[in-house]
């Protein structure tokens, strides 16, 4: 699904020639460095760089690796997501699996004022709390965000930031399959959102990593209109693969109280209830605002 060799490819596809002072004229018809180039400003001869972007070399050196990261402008992600590629085939993580501790599942019913919820590296949700089922309108468990976001068309209104949470996800799933390289659910996943969306399989082929611990995240919710609150993702201390995500409001917003007022909603309308039909709850919300 991923490799080395792919992602340079992907990177220096993206560098500006004029920036590292090589003149560009009308016969360039590569975008980005040509690969002689990326050789002779990383200090590797240019048969053992085309050897890389073919897949024929493996196992290079921290210090080649740290001149190509260098070369490509690559990010704290990108770099480490570099590393993880180039080391596959020396050791393999083995692939998270398993169900959230009991432990764990009491802190998450102790957050009450705020959605939260269990994921995991494939963006499955194992648990969440109820103002988590409330966000969302249905039972968490079997519930995975990618497809969610990437899928369902009549859901997709409740990210006020759709094309921002379409990046994000790529850029996390991205970065699992580089870590978990031999997980066997990943693959499907990936060939189902890249069959079910063109959106997914452009952003997927640009190969861009994210890793998102905190930031907004806004919600068009069809009960309580515009939610705009605060991500935070907490990894669990164990070899689960697992994060706490939290979303909180800024005390005194707007967005507090939609939260409360989604608490307040009577149990009838709590764990499973899907929301209102779909053509019409987003419209909703908007007159909301």
């Amino acid at each position: 699904m991923d490799d080395l060799a792919g992602f340079l490819r992907t990177r220096r596809s993206r560098i500006d020639p004029s920036v590292l002072g090589i003149p560009t004229d009308t016969r360039r018809r590569v975008e980005g460095l040509r690969r002689e180039e990326v050789a002779h400003l990383a200090g590797v001869s240019v048969d053992y760089y085309v050897r890389l972007e073919q897949g024929r070399a493996t196992q290079p050196s921290e210090q080649v690796l740290d001149a190509l990261a260098r070369v490509l402008d690559l990010d704290d992600t990108e770099r480490g997501h570099l590393y993880r590629l180039a080391r596959q085939r020396r050791r393999r993580a083995p692939s998270p699996s398993g169900r959230p501790r009991d432990e764990v599942l009491r802190v998450l019913d102790l957050i009450v004022d705020a959605p939260a919820m269990i994921i995991d590296h494939r963006l499955d949700v194992s648990a969440g709390n109820r103002l988590a089922r409330l966000l969302y309108g249905r039972q968490l468990p079997g519930l995975n965000t990618a497809r969610h976001i990437f899928l369902d068309e009549a859901e997709r209104g409740l990210y006020a930031d759709w094309e921002t949470c379409t990046l994000d996800v790529v850029g996390h799933l991205r970065l699992a399959v580089g870590k978990y390289p031999e997980d066997p659910r990943l693959a499907p996943l990936i060939g189902e959102l890249a069959m079910g969306s063109e959106r997914f399989r452009r952003l997927w082929a640009r190969a861009d990593v994210r890793a998102r611990r905190h930031g907004r995240k806004a919600y068009r919710h069809p009960l309580v209109g515009l939610l705009e609150l605060h991500q935070e993702n907490f990894v669990l201390p164990d070899d689960s693969g697992m994060e706490l995500l939290v979303l909180s409001a800024e005390a005194g917003s707007a967005s507090e109280d939609g939260l409360r007022l989604l608490a307040a909603l009577s149990s009838t309308e709590d764990p499973a209830v899907r929301h209102p039909d779909p053509r019409s709850r987003y419209a909703a919300a908007e007159k909301s605002d």
